[in-house]
């Protein structure tokens, strides 16, 4: 009984020990980051009064009722560039996620450089990717575009893949067996079961991209996030929190659209 307790407690201690040496690492990595940045504790205090400001001047008013028009129009063209750029990267996605799936794959070396293409894209931040394509494209909805389009690409072609090859080798083997074609199988056979899969990621991939285009628009010039930075900037505060209210309206409707159609696919 006394052996017992003993581990118990030994047990504790050592959990006790290790979180006091965690705490201790997280302490010291906090200090050494406000040392090199220059970053005083004491500016948290002030915090409140930052949280007071932004209640008192980004809550919508009633001189700010009048734009709505402008940010329904421009929220709706944010919305599309989102949608159309997600849809095109899926259909791309799906393409190069059926030849470099391991399991469906013409040959190894495809699949890797595959795997390397969608790995490179996804792993560059969107604000890069509209950065990059700004010099080239100039600040246009083709440009968010693109750099929605890029960003979509890379992620969804490794979800894709992996989603592919979670399918199965024998049940392609199966198939091929009764005499099935490479086509047959792809369409016939493994399409229609990885559908409601495939479609997860893509509405999820919309949710995303709606929140992303509001980030790239600021960069671009273009839509909701362009006209936020314009009302911000010209001192209209209350309008600027009407862009923020109509935003979050959008991403909770387009979630909440999102789980119902998963539900219904499901």
């Amino acid at each position: 009984m006394n052996s017992d307790v003993q581990q118990v407690t030994n047990f504790f201690n050592t959990k006790r020990l290790r979180l006091s040496i965690i705490l201790v690492i997280f302490g010291l990595a906090y200090i050494g980051a406000s040392i090199g940045l220059g970053f005083q504790t004491q500016s948290l205090l002030n915090v409140q009064a930052g949280i007071a400001w932004l209640i008192h001047n980004f809550i919508p008013n009633e001189a700010s009722q009048g734009y709505w028009n402008e940010i329904i129009q421009q929220l709706f063209r944010t919305f599309i560039v989102a949608v159309a750029s997600t849809t095109c990267a899926a259909v791309v996605s799906l393409f190069l996620a059926i030849i470099g799936a391991q399991t469906l794959t013409p040959a190894i070396t495809v699949s890797w450089v595959i795997r390397c293409l969608s790995s490179l894209l996804r792993n560059i931040p969107i604000v890069a990717w509209a950065m990059i394509l700004l010099f080239s494209f100039k600040q246009n909805d083709l440009t968010g575009f693109l750099a929605l389009f890029f960003m979509t690409l890379g992620f969804l072609t490794r979800a894709f893949m992996e989603t592919i090859e979670d399918f199965g080798t024998e049940k392609i083997q199966a198939l091929q067996a009764t005499g099935a074609t490479y086509l047959q199988v792809i369409f016939q056979g493994l399409l229609p079961e990885i559908a409601v899969a495939l479609m997860t990621w893509i509405l999820y991939m919309i949710e995303n991209n709606v929140r992303d285009a509001t980030l790239v628009g600021l960069l671009t010039g273009t839509g909701i996030g362009f006209i936020f930075n314009l009302y911000f900037k010209s001192l209209r505060y209350g309008a600027a929190g009407l862009v923020v209210l109509s935003v979050i309206i959008l991403v909770v409707a387009v979630e909440l659209i999102s789980n119902l159609i998963g539900r219904l696919l499901s």
